[in-house]
């Protein structure tokens, strides 16, 4: 796979990946504001890619041809065939050489990005503890509850779905299951008008606030295993099942060390290469003035 960078077309490369970015479009379907707004950041980006790669570190690199088949298939995979991937490289200016050379420069771009991030340092305990102790909140977790639901709506149109009737079938239904709670996913199956009927009415797991507040004041007044009354929302009437209840609790500063350090690694990493790209434009400022 030949590599050969293509100045014109690697900038339009670079204002297809900003436009993506900026606004999950492509260039040709942006307003002229936004369009320059997409021209402004890739022009940025083709411009600090430069400078990466003019350093000793880039030298140093060598993308092999795995890595860059690897690329290449990434994005061919993104399409369902090859014609909407090949039209879409002459909608933006691309020919597949063109593709390749951007793509090789973007891999040994983030190659040495990756390489400059492995000097920051390691986090220590000391960072983890400071950092928990500030942000305490974050590590709360809320009571949840695992709730299943069947779901009767009232349409006045159909006979079967009257206020009164709705209210009727969802009481029966109750009723049922106060009894026999184990029915609960098979009668969702049967009965239920939520698309969450084929996975036996499962809401999931919820904090307060996630569901219709009649609905979330009686869930978090269930027992577990205990199946409510039949209750009236907005959109019709519910019989709610409280599967289990997970408690509320604080993670200790050992449950939160793994997360925690993961965070503030990836925040140093990311610190590491802004420093460093943001000294190579600096020299290059300082070049520009000296020339002047």
């Amino acid at each position: 796979m030949a590599v050969i960078e293509k100045p014109v077309q690697l900038e339009a490369y670079n204002l297809l990946r900003a436009a993506l970015a900026l606004f999950k479009k492509s260039p040709d379907e942006l307003n002229e504001a936004e369009l320059q707004q997409a021209k402004t950041q890739a022009l940025n980006e083709f411009k600090i890619e430069s400078l990466v790669l003019n350093t000793p570190e880039a030298a140093a690199v060598i993308i092999t041809e795995q890595e860059l088949q690897q690329a290449y298939q990434e994005v061919s995979e993104r399409y369902e065939d090859e014609a909407g991937f090949f039209g879409d490289l002459e909608k933006n200016r691309l020919t597949i050489d063109a593709l390749q050379a951007a793509l090789h420069r973007q891999c040994k771009v983030n190659t040495v990005l990756d390489l400059i991030a492995d000097r920051a340092p390691v986090t220590s305990d000391a960072d983890i503890g400071i950092y928990y102790h500030l942000h305490r909140d974050q590590f709360h977790r809320p009571e949840r509850r695992e709730v299943n639901h069947i779901f009767i709506s009232i349409n006045p149109d159909y006979p079967e779905n009257t206020l009164e009737t709705a209210l009727l079938r969802a009481e029966e239904l109750s009723a049922k299951l106060q009894k026999k709670p184990h029915k609960f996913a098979d009668l969702a199956i049967r009965h239920s008008e939520c698309p969450t009927a084929l996975q036996g009415g499962v809401l999931g797991i919820v904090p307060r606030g996630t569901l219709y507040p009649e609905l979330d004041e009686v869930l978090f007044s269930l027992k577990t295993g205990e199946v409510s009354n039949a209750v009236k929302s907005e959109i019709g009437f519910h019989v709610l099942i409280c599967k289990s209840i997970q408690k509320s609790e604080t993670l200790s500063l050992a449950k939160a060390t793994p997360k925690i350090r993961q965070l503030l690694n990836e925040r140093a990493r990311r610190n590491c290469q802004r420093e460093w790209i943001a000294g190579l434009t600096n020299i290059e400022s300082g070049g520009s003035d000296n020339e002047r």
